[in-house]
């Protein structure tokens, strides 16, 4: 942005890198230049033209900018009351690997211990146990809405991201703890070009491993299928 063009400029002028940045703040915020500041620029041979037009600026935060986000957090906040499953659809998909399917399915109440567990911890959880909380909190306000998961299936479930069917938000083969993202794309692939008859061709077909075959068989997607 314009902003970071201050400071990229100041540098190449021969300023500091950490003067740089204070001069370029000073000027993004309106609030001009200081006789130190002005007197560095003009060391390093800094146009007067350039240091007048940095004493002139108000402020450099453009008004189109500002619009784009209150439309965008508009848009989203019209899709989350009206179109909810679309939302969290949607959502979660930008946080598949923060979603943890072993508890959500549990439904509200497994929602809620899991949070409690995570919680006790405070300032020892990992960086990934606190984007957990953050997505079991979504899944607990969906569910709290009144909204449903449907569990994942190969004939249902897209690979990748969260879908949705008649109101429900359909959970992805990826989003099965213990399935990578190139398992779950040949599985899916596989499974649109010919549905599996056997679990012996999941395995086959699907280059699925045996840990692998465990959680989908746990998870209900080989129901009905004979082992050869």
């Amino acid at each position: 942005g314009c902003r970071d063009d201050i400071m990229v400029y100041l540098i190449h002028a021969g300023l500091e890198e950490g003067l740089a940045f204070t001069i370029m703040e000073s000027v993004r915020k309106g609030k001009g230049l200081t006789e130190d500041f002005e007197a560095a620029m003009k060391e390093n041979d800094v146009p007067a033209w350039y240091i007048d037009s940095c004493k002139k600026i108000k402020y450099m935060f453009p008004r189109a900018h500002a619009v784009a986000y209150v439309t965008m957090a508009y848009r989203i906040a019209w899709f989350k009351v009206y179109y909810p499953w679309a939302f969290y659809a949607a959502h979660l998909t930008t946080k598949i690997d923060d979603f943890n399917w072993n508890v959500v399915k549990e439904g509200i109440s497994g929602i809620l211990s899991r949070i409690d567990e995570l919680a006790a911890k405070g300032k020892n959880a990992t960086t990934k146990e606190e984007g957990e909380i953050s997505v079991l909190e979504i899944c607990y306000e969906m569910l709290a809405r009144g909204y449903e998961f449907k569990n994942p299936s190969f004939a249902d479930s897209h690979a990748l991201r969260f879908s949705t069917d008649d109101k429900r938000v359909v959970v992805p083969i990826r989003a099965l703890n213990g399935v990578g993202e190139n398992c779950a794309n040949i599985v899916v692939e596989e499974y649109n070009r010919m549905p599996f008859q056997t679990i012996e061709e999941v395995q086959l077909r699907g280059k699925v491993n045996k840990s692998a075959i465990e959680v989908f068989r746990e998870n209900g997607l080989l129901n009905g299928l004979p082992e050869s």
